[in-house]
């Protein structure tokens, strides 16, 4: 312990996701670790991971995951039995989102009077972790809410139910976790002022801290075995839940065999997420057979050999009160194995792409289909777009420039601390 006593400071992270292999996450760990930070996480557990363990200076606790009910409302013959699945994914929703924080609260004094720590680092959702943080600020601890999703926006973008009870609730609780907190991460500048605007945060307080690929740990050796001969390899990588889109992604497949008469293709969607049996069910409909592919959670090692094989990337994002304003991490990801991208025209994604990508009308599935087509035939406009995404996330959207923020926030908040960057051994196991 005395070892770890002369540091830059002490933070706790709670994350619902899972570490490491949530990439955010573990790229501001192991960052703010390298900075002379000590740092320890508490997140959900999957199946066959140790329940504590230490990751490059990382100390992990990880905690049993709830699951209450399908995210996902099936299809009823009945007004009634419509009603009934959408209050059990709303009571899923809210017994979920309320175990974690509680959990948390639970298992942090243990980790206090253990170690000790001066912020907690809250990464939504839940947006119900404001407790958490709320809790320890009255005991003069900092506070850090790191913004990944726009829970309203996520619920409108799911649920299409403005104005409602449910998208109110969600609106109070952003506001508190964003009151609560002394610094704000977002993740791009569109959320920077949601932030500013609807939870009237001072700017000096809102960190942008962009989803930038780490480069040192990517694999871009190709895999010719991926790809089927005389055919051209496109991959989706990512989340598959309501407001991704794969739905469109896969009625432009149809369209590009069925009506443009493309055969000289794979699609391969490569994640899992709440509408994958869905989005498996609607491909049999529409009797894609071979010509899509999906393999569903694979490890890191396994999604770089595919984004390394890959002819032309997808993202099918809709548009919708969410993904107009965000930034995804497969775009980031798609840029910097260098593929060209075809995607849905949105703020956001085109900020981030540039010219890497082809826009398509928003929701357009035709137009998407004949954008794939379009490129499929023009390897000079691939590699173009391509050289040019990745010479992007080189040279400015790489996890190395971007993470210079997340720094400036600690150092913000923990002024006293600042400079402490002598060598941290690990904690003990």
């Amino acid at each position: 312990m005395s070892a770890r006593r002369d540091c830059a400071g002490k933070i706790l992270m709670l994350a619902e996701s899972d570490f490491p292999l949530d990439g955010r996450v573990r790229n501001e760990a192991f960052t703010l670790f390298r900075e002379g930070y000590q740092v320890t996480v508490i997140c959900g557990r999957s199946k066959d991971q140790r329940a504590r363990e230490v990751i490059e200076g990382v100390e992990v606790y990880r905690v049993p995951r709830l699951t209450v009910f399908d995210k996902v409302p099936r299809q009823r013959t009945t007004s009634w039995g419509t009603a009934l699945q959408l209050g059990l994914v709303a009571a899923g929703y809210v017994l979920e989102h309320s175990y974690f924080p509680a959990v948390c609260l639970l298992l942090s004094p243990y980790i206090l009077l253990r170690q000790g720590f001066d912020a907690i680092h809250a990464h939504n959702p839940p947006d119900t972790l404001f407790i958490v943080g709320a809790f320890y600020r009255l005991f003069g601890k900092k506070f850090v809410f790191d913004h990944h999703d726009l829970s309203p926006e996520l619920f409108l973008s799911r649920f299409a139910a403005r104005g409602g009870f449910a998208h109110h609730a969600l609106l109070l609780l952003e506001k508190l976790c964003l009151k609560s907190a002394n610094a704000c991460i977002a993740t791009n500048e569109s959320y920077r002022e949601i932030e500013i605007a609807r939870g009237g945060k001072d700017p000096q307080d809102v960190f942008v801290v962009r989803n930038g690929p780490d480069l040192g740990s990517l694999e871009r050796t190709p895999d010719e075995s991926l790809r089927p001969p005389g055919k051209k390899l496109l991959v989706y990588v990512g989340v598959m839940n309501p407001q991704d889109g794969l739905e469109y992604l896969l009625r432009a497949i149809h369209c590009l065999r069925d009506e443009l008469g493309r055969t000289d293709f794979r699609c391969v969607l490569v994640g899992a997420g709440d509408s994958l049996l869905g989005l498996q069910n609607l491909s049999a409909e529409l009797h894609l057979g071979d010509d899509v592919k999906f393999t569903g959670f694979l490890p890191h090692q396994e999604v770089m050999r595919y984004l390394a094989t890959a002819d032309i990337c997808l993202d099918p994002d809709p548009s919708s009160p969410l993904n107009d304003v965000s930034t995804t991490i497969k775009i980031m990801e798609y840029m910097s194995f260098g593929k060209p991208i075809v995607c849905f025209d949105l703020e956001e994604t085109r900020v981030s792409a540039a010219g890497a990508a082809v826009y398509v009308r928003p929701n357009d599935e035709k137009a998407f289909a004949q954008s794939i087509a379009s490129l499929m035939d023009d390897p000079e406009r691939r590699r173009a777009m391509g050289d040019l995404g990745a010479r992007r996330v080189e040279q400015e959207l790489a996890w190395q420039h971007v993470s210079r923020n997340l720094i400036r926030a600690y150092r913000s908040i923990l002024p006293k601390k600042e400079g402490g960057r002598a060598a941290l051994k690990a904690p003990p196991p």
